[in-house]
């Protein structure tokens, strides 16, 4: 038997002989229409030659006058695993499209090792960029040109997404998207860290030890654990966040969930003129509604997320 190099259980191994193991986040879900919803989804090819790709979601009984909101998502997966097509987020977001009336675009960006940081974050603004050039119609995708509002985006994720979603607002508010009003980014279990604990995240060491390896794992050439990719504390450009609204939401029993509301205080410090609401479900686990989505304080989030895309 090969020699195991990395042993990130119950996530991801890597052996000595080159061989990766995921072992979790690995199913496909066809992109065919929801039966329960009604929800259209296919997958389209963004760029074939680094094999970026997205699935999108339709929701049914769409006005071909009157264009509705479009939600960029990024899945989790602590950058080593799942998918745009993985169960894990067919029923979740073909709930979120038809409960919120939204176009839905989940990016497929690439994992590390095979593709280290930061080529999610890069994978990711191209992503964006191809979806921006809708805008103005040049882009090919009738879905996104026929019926998506441009002026009223959001971006969202769980996990490593979550810090995607963020670190692509940031990159909105320094670069912008041409066509493109981002109005909100909705945060669930964002997965931030940092080198220092917090108090109160020393309970658990060896929790904080697997972390550390994994961000480590997933960034080999970044500047470590205190990188402003994964400690918004550390990111001099935080206050440039491109948007007016955040929503975070944190699971009481969620080794992450101090993160998520330091991000809080992290925003509020930096001069950002927006406004951030943490919400705090107890007794959850991490990325709780991914899990069982249709559980009470699942369709609570989902009710709050619906609410959120709805704004005017």
């Amino acid at each position: 038997m090969a020699e195991i190099e990395h042993d990130l259980s119950p996530l991801i191994r890597v052996y000595r002989d080159g061989r990766i193991e995921r072992m979790m986040g690995e199913g496909f879900v066809p992109p065919e229409s929801d039966p329960e919803t009604g929800v259209q989804i296919k997958d389209i090819e963004i760029d074939p030659q680094i094999n970026l790709s997205a699935r999108l979601y339709l929701p049914k009984n769409v006005d071909p006058v009157q264009k509705i909101p479009l939600f960029v998502y990024f899945h989790g997966g602590a950058f080593v695993i799942e998918s745009a097509s993985s169960p894990t987020y067919h029923k979740h977001l073909s709930m979120v499209a038809a409960e919120a009336k939204v176009i839905i675009v989940s990016i497929n960006y690439r994992l590390a090792p095979e593709y280290p940081l930061p080529i999610a974050y890069e994978d990711s603004w191209i992503a964006l960029k191809w979806i921006a050039s809708h805008a103005n119609g040049d882009g090919d995708e009738p879905w996104l040109k026929d019926h998506a509002n441009f002026n009223r985006v959001y971006f969202g994720g769980d996990s490593a997404g979550g810090n995607i979603a963020h670190h692509m607002a940031i990159r909105v508010g320094l670069e912008k998207l041409e066509g493109v009003k981002l109005d909100g980014i909705f945060l669930a279990c964002p997965y931030f860290w940092g080198k220092d604990l917090i108090d109160g995240e020393g309970e658990n060491l060896f929790v904080k030890d697997f972390i550390d390896k994994l961000w480590l794992f997933a960034n080999p050439n970044g500047s470590g654990l205190d990188d402003p990719m994964i400690n918004p504390e550390k990111d001099p450009k935080l206050c440039s966040l491109g948007c007016e609204k955040v929503v975070v939401y944190v699971a009481g029993k969620d080794a992450l969930r101090l993160r998520g509301l330091y991000y809080k205080e992290a925003l509020e410090k930096s001069g950002w003129p927006g406004t951030v609401e943490v919400v705090e479900v107890k007794d959850e686990e991490h990325v709780f509604h991914l899990f069982a989505p249709e559980a009470e304080n699942a369709m609570a989030m989902l009710k709050k997320l619906v609410s959120f895309l709805n704004q005017s």
